[in-house]
């Protein structure tokens, strides 16, 4: 099966994590584990435990993502309403390095064949709306926290907006995972319980005690002339406002590792990162864990880094909490997978939004780093620019 028909799979019952042609799809639900509050990630990690002991797992196959798992997607913040939640899937088809196999839970073949084969429902394209943030208040948001970067209390915050918009009764937004597993195939196309988007932000990956990391801040547009284009990768790694908040997501991500990880190794200077509308500082980390440790107790450690919260990191998620004063759900939240090893890869969900099928409308966020150098207006037009994924996709 090649990509194309892989990706074709997907259907508005699935949960979905696809990187590079490659990944999981899940359909229909067999269970859930849900939380909520500071505890969230470790009450999900003991009750994924619990369940993976008590199951009989056949796993002839032994690759990443294949025997049971589950899918994630953690709410951002400690004060978050949204529900953190654990997906197990009846039916999952992962493809690996052209292996293709297909796990069901609880399910006979032929009920495997009916969950996977949902028509998919008519395309919808909807009209976005200014949110809780409007771009008037996102401004005012950033001097605000120019502010409190200029009298010391912060070095950097994330500050984020959104924009809302209705959806049709029984809304299928398939299609639109779809065109992002195809148009950002670099990206991790993610949907699980509703909030789906194509991340370019990996949190961790965990196997057999290897972790690795990639981190992303600092951004600039794409050029339409190649020339240009490449002149403007080329400024974004000598930007000192880009490479100063750049220098705090990886300080951020490599300080929440130490007490984890061994032979801790971060790339000494970023490079340029090209997405099909952006170009972003990257740094990857990699390190090696102590001892057994499962991959959401290293995502509860990272999260929130720098790269969506800021720094320092405490005292950065008071400033947004407080400026913001709105809740942003699972946006910039771990989502991911988890499998009974413990192994598993987790994104940033960024680049997406959530849908709410009981009140029939979806939400979508972006956010900026903001830094001493920063420029309301700018940054307002980086937003813009990060909207645009998910925005066409569901146009």
């Amino acid at each position: 099966m090649g990509v194309t028909e892989f990706t074709h799979l997907i259907n508005n019952s699935s949960s979905v994590f696809i990187n590079q042609n490659q990944g999981l799809i899940g359909f229909g639900e067999e269970t859930r584990i849900e939380s909520t509050g500071a505890n969230r990630v470790a009450e999900l990690n003991a009750a994924w435990q619990s369940l993976c002991q008590s199951a009989e797992i056949d796993d002839s196959i032994q690759a990443p993502g294949s025997g049971l798992i589950a899918f994630g997607s953690i709410a951002f913040a400690d004060s978050s309403q949204a529900k953190s939640v654990l997906v197990i899937p009846k039916v999952i088809v992962g493809l690996s390095q052209e292996k293709l196999w297909v796990t069901t839970i609880n399910t006979t073949e032929e009920q495997a064949l009916q969950i996977i084969q949902v028509p998919a429902a008519e395309k919808h394209a909807l009209r976005f709306e200014p949110g809780a943030i409007s771009p008037e208040d996102f401004q005012v948001n950033i001097q605000a926290a120019l502010k409190q970067i200029s009298d010391g209390e912060i070095q950097k915050v994330v500050l984020a907006r959104d924009l809302v918009s209705n959806t049709p009764i029984d809304f299928d937004y398939s299609f639109a995972l779809k065109t992002l597993a195809k148009k950002f195939n670099s990206c991790f196309t993610y949907s699980v319980d509703g909030l789906f988007g194509a991340s370019p932000e990996l949190l961790v990956k965990v196997s057999h005690s290897q972790v690795s990391a990639r981190v992303l801040a600092g951004t600039a547009g794409r050029g339409t002339d190649p020339g240009v284009d490449e002149a403007i990768g080329k400024a974004l790694v000598s930007s000192h406002k880009n490479l100063e908040e750049h220098k705090f997501a990886v300080e951020s991500l490599v300080d929440a590792l130490e007490p984890l990880a061994l032979d801790i190794d971060a790339d000494e200077t970023p490079f340029s990162l090209s997405l099909p509308n952006l170009w972003h500082l990257a740094s990857d980390v990699h390190a090696v864990l102590k001892a057994e440790t499962t991959s959401l107790q290293v995502v509860r450690a990272l999260h929130p880094s720098a790269a969506v919260a800021g720094t320092p990191r405490i005292k950065a998620l008071e400033v947004i909490s407080h400026i913001e004063n709105t809740d942003r759900g699972r946006y910039a939240g771990p989502v991911g997978w988890i499998g009974a090893d413990g192994d598993g890869v987790w994104a940033i969900a960024l680049r997406g939004a959530q849908h709410d099928k009981n009140t029939n409308t979806i939400r979508a966020f972006a956010g900026c780093g903001i830094v001493s150098e920063s420029d309301p207006e700018a940054e307002l037009a980086e937003t813009n620019l990060k909207f645009k994924p998910i925005l066409e996709a569901l146009s």
